[in-house]
């Protein structure tokens, strides 16, 4: 017998050592800290300037982004949660042994686990260190929330575990649960809907309450009885509790910007900023949404017009941050084209990049006041010629640049960039951001000009921000915290003010626009429009004292629209649009250099006004004003006498043209003309495979022959004033099939 018992003890003994050591070495160690702030990231979350959410994720293994510290959390909800899952959690120390043994009780008589008993420091340390739920998992659990308790103070576990709790559809914590179900933060929850997040911890799949709200009602009022007898609500709120229905509503997040979010993603200066679990970007949230409104208001009254998508751009220039990016249709995924960023999808910008072609010919001498020709032009291509025309085929004639720039008018702006030069209006551009412009000069050729080469809305922003920040080139942000940048000077501020306050003008777009008040802003703006070929893509761009904005309508399909032009598509948005950023702002005049020198100018001559000649205010960059003995008339600048010497610009060397059938050959004429040239002419020979075939007079640089089959070659006999040997073109030779 004392054999056995010894036996017995030292078996006893045995296993006790051999329990000792396995739950000394199974015992996890308690975490240094309770905050997640540090803890590894799977996908970042992205928020607006005041931290509204732009995008929601529950991939991260903790909650990281819907974490709510203690002191926020209503007291109600932190009472109904210790009476639902741990009465006595400010008494014990980690286990509550009491209510173990009491547990143990009723499984044993239920003859199945009816109870856990776990204490909220026990279910702490089950998320900590999740494992299988066995009876040698709940042992260790006991020992691990004593040295939790040990280590940090009740409130420390209990924010943890509030914020940390597992719900279904990998929501963690109670903020996460009730925006899932009520689509509502936590202080505004009703009583019943606080409760319904205590009593699901204990089944999150079971009592899911996208399944039904019937079953949680029964745990639910027994839950209502024990607040009720300790007081903890009153019996009218009891009886609430009783008739009420839980009303689901599903998440959303405030504003959808998913283009935005998807360029932040995608981008490489975000990559190092990934481990902080959030980005706090520069995108403003209310003017997002009272954007996305306008436009989407706008494409939807042009459908009729052929029109399925546009975007908005909106900057604050002066610290360079997008506040807005916008896409129609982008909130519908069935929307045509809502797939594809139309804020950085290359189009055809048409006239918009006008104002940085006459800012370099400003650069080189042209003024505000310089006259420049508005008559018929051709241009070769390849062995044909294209005629270029302005929007309305109308021609003034000799215009100032102020009102060339103004009314958008397409031939004056060939022959400045005649006289600028392609290959370095193209250069120009590329400084300004537009890296979509990437062929070569010729490619593009003059055409640049009328906007010939595909840019996105988000580069052609950015560059008329340069022109509101005094000429001064800063890459957009789209991050509070950017990683360092370098500003560089592409124009002087005095030729930014002058190009700013032309497109500001209202009486320099009459000619072309009228003086209607759509692209008349209450507040100085300057804006641009812009038509691509066939009306595949409608512009408007425009910047004030503070913001600069850009409006983009079209079809991403490459369709047509019908008829929808820059200033009758566009333009009402981009006036929306300022209206509502000027709302609550106190607005200023656009910035006008003090360098610059104002000046009386004649209107018809653009020299110093006269008694004699109608007179406006024009801005001079020093030392470009005219001079005060200039009183005549200047030459009417033309794209052939710059820089070129005198030859015929109609036909060009290799041209072939075609007799119609449809007219007697008898009556068919083709046009020969003469460049223009600012020697005084006395009269021209026009000559046809050596043969004169016709003399006009100095005024008259042009000549009608009579087309014939075969091939020709054109010249051009010029006799100048006070010269007795005439000028002779080169010789050009050509087809008429």
């Amino acid at each position: 017998m004392r054999k056995f018992i010894w036996t017995t003890l030292l078996i006893l003994l045995l296993a006790s050592s051999v329990l000792f050591w396995k739950t000394a070495t199974s015992l996890a160690p308690p975490p240094d800290t309770l905050s997640v702030a540090d803890s590894s990231v799977r996908k970042v979350q992205v928020l607006d300037r005041h931290a509204t959410p732009l995008t929601i994720t529950y991939q991260n293994d903790w909650n990281i982004h819907d974490y709510v510290p203690l002191h926020e959390i209503p007291e109600i909800l932190q009472q109904i949660f210790i009476l639902a899952e741990d009465k006595r959690f400010y008494e014990h120390n980690g286990p509550d042994w009491r209510a173990r043994w009491h547990a143990m009780f009723q499984n044993i008589m239920a003859l199945r686990v009816v109870r856990g008993a776990s204490t909220m420091s026990e279910q702490t340390v089950r998320i900590l260190h999740p494992r299988p739920r066995t009876f040698w998992s709940r042992w260790l659990e006991g020992f691990e929330a004593t040295r939790l308790e040990e280590r940090f103070s009740k409130a420390d576990i209990l924010e943890f575990y509030l914020n940390q709790v597992p719900y279904v559809s990998q929501r963690r914590g109670v903020m996460q649960a009730a925006r899932h179900y009520f689509d509502r933060d936590l202080d505004t929850l009703n009583l019943k809907e606080m409760m319904a997040l205590a009593v699901l911890v204990r089944a999150p799949s079971r009592l899911d309450l996208r399944k039904g709200t019937t079953e949680i009602e029964a745990p639910i009022t027994r839950l209502a009885d024990r607040l009720l007898e300790l007081a903890l609500i009153t019996s009218a709120d009891y009886q609430n509790l009783l008739t009420t229905p839980l009303q689901l509503h599903n998440s959303q997040i405030p504003v959808a910007a998913p283009h935005f979010v998807n360029y932040i993603y995608t981008s490489h200066f975000a990559q190092h900023l990934q481990s902080l679990g959030r980005l706090h970007t520069t995108l403003d949230a209310s003017i997002q949404r009272a954007v996305q409104e306008i436009l989407n208001q706008r494409v939807q009254d042009l459908r009729s017009k052929k029109v399925n998508n546009g975007a908005v751009l909106v900057v604050d220039h002066e610290t360079n941050e997008v506040l807005a990016w916008v896409n129609a249709g982008s909130l519908s995924p069935e929307a045509p084209g809502s797939q594809i960023d139309a804020v950085t999808t290359p189009r055809q910008p048409g006239s918009t990049l006008k104002p940085f072609l006459y800012a370099q010919a400003l650069e080189k001498g042209w003024t505000a006041a310089t006259l420049i020709s508005d008559a018929p032009l051709a241009a070769a291509v390849g062995t044909g010629l294209h005629s270029f025309r302005n929007y309305s085929r109308h021609h003034y004639g000799p215009l100032r640049l102020r009102d060339a720039l103004g009314n958008s008018l397409n031939i004056p702006a060939i022959r400045t960039i005649q006289f600028v030069g392609t290959d370095r209006f193209l250069a120009r551009l590329r400084k300004l951001g537009l890296a979509s412009l990437t062929a070569h000069p010729d490619y593009y050729g003059e055409g640049l000009a009328l906007g010939n080469g595909g840019v996105t809305l988000l580069e052609l922003v950015q560059a008329y921000a340069t022109l509101a920040n005094k000429g001064t080139f800063r890459p957009l942000k789209v991050l509070r915290n950017p990683p360092p940048f370098h500003s560089a000077p592409v124009f002087s501020p005095e030729i930014s003010s002058v190009i700013a306050d032309i497109l500001s003008d209202p009486d320099a777009r009459r000619l072309e626009f009228g003086r209607g008040a759509l692209l008349r802003f209450p507040i100085q703006t300057a804006v641009k429009t812009g038509t691509s070929t066939d009306y595949r893509d409608a512009w408007a761009v425009g910047f004030n004292h503070r913001y600069t904005v850009g409006v983009w309508l079209g079809n991403l399909d490459q369709q047509a629209m019908s008829n929808v032009s820059g200033s009758s598509g566009p333009a009402l948005v981009l006036r929306a649009v300022f209206a509502e950023l000027n709302r609550y702002e106190e607005t200023r005049p656009l910035y006008l250099s003090p360098q610059l020198v104002k000046l009386k100018i004649c209107r018809s001559t653009g020299q110093r006004a006269t008694a004699d000649c109608p007179s406006r205010i024009e801005w001079f960059v020093p030392g470009t004003e005219p001079p005060l003995e200039g009183l005549k008339a200047p030459p009417v600048v033309a794209a052939d006498s710059i820089d070129r010497p005198l030859r015929l610009s109609q036909p060009s060397p290799g041209l072939q043209l075609a007799m119609d059938p449809r007219i007697p050959d008898e009556h068919e004429a083709f046009k020969l003309m003469l460049s223009d040239t600012p020697l005084k002419v006395n009269s021209i020979e026009w000559l046809i495979d050596g043969e004169v075939i016709g003399t006009t007079s100095a005024n008259k640089r042009q000549f009608l022959w009579p087309v014939k089959r075969g091939t020709h070659i054109a010249q051009a006999r010029v006799w100048a004033v006070d010269s007795d040997k005439p000028l002779l073109t080169p010789k050009v030779r050509f087809v008429v099939k």
